[in-house]
């Protein structure tokens, strides 16, 4: 099995390095892949070794334009499983292998890390987790599949997962709304007990008023994917066969 490890970073230059020499120590074998999302700060410029491979979008593109970057490296690479790996240190690489058995071995189209389902661990604030749990009533209503973490982006996607996100990918604040297009395809939702850490450094993108406008937008998102027409298929475009995903320095 082809593992490829998809870490989006913008601006996260106090915690990559240490994110990355963790990952070689506890997920050996798994292949690393650093999109960064034309970072403002030095994180273009950190040092990660030659065993760590590197996209530099030439614009900044929001979460779901790097997360998607990295599925489509990993469908035109062939990998298995891509399992993504915030950027900010939050996500425990020691639980990679937990993820990545979910899929393999459990049979699931996605296995996603949840923090609610142990104890101890970073939860975030409780107005967070009140729209966390309202995030997961609507997900419920929508596609009647339980989900506690509908917002963990430390998740491990088999080959059916990676051809469809390699195709389809939302671009705010993606999590919640890919689990209801999964859905929709047919695929098998899981999730696995994980321990979250406070983040090594940086700052979150949602913060202050910018949380009510998230839950607002993710809300509208999930109806609006729970009720469109269908994608035609999760198939890449064949017109751009065997061509690899760009690689431009950022102005």
């Amino acid at each position: 099995m082809r593992v490829l490890v998809i870490i989006p970073a913008y601006n996260e230059s106090e915690s990559l390095p240490g994110l990355v020499d963790e990952l070689r120590q506890k997920c050996p074998g798994h292949d690393v892949l650093v999109v960064d999302d034309c970072s403002t700060d030095g994180t273009a410029h950190c040092r990660m070794g030659k065993d760590v491979a590197v996209l530099r979008l030439p614009v900044n593109l929001g979460i779901g334009g790097a997360v998607q970057t990295g599925y489509r490296y990993a469908h035109e690479g062939g990998y298995d499983v891509a399992v993504q790996v915030d950027g900010d240190g939050q996500h425990d690489p020691g639980y990679v292998g937990t993820l990545v058995d979910g899929v393999i071995g459990g049979g699931s189209d996605i296995c996603i890390g949840s923090r609610f389902l142990s104890e101890g661990g970073f939860r975030s604030t409780a107005s967070r987790r009140v729209g966390i749990r309202i995030l997961s009533a609507l997900i419920r209503l929508t596609t009647g599949m339980r989900v506690k973490d509908p917002t963990s982006g430390f998740r491990a996607c088999g080959r059916r997962a990676i051809e469809l996100f390699a195709s389809h990918y939302p671009t705010d604040y993606p999590e919640p709304e890919t689990l209801v297009t999964a859905r929709r395809f047919g695929m098998a939702v899981t999730e696995v007990p994980v321990r979250m850490r406070v983040r090594m450094g940086g700052k979150s993108s949602i913060a202050g008023m910018d949380s009510a406008l998230y839950m607002v937008k993710v809300s509208i998102a999930i109806a609006l994917a729970a009720i469109s027409k269908k994608p035609a298929s999760g198939r890449r475009d064949k017109s751009r066969e065997g061509q690899p995903v760009w690689i431009r320095p950022c102005r």
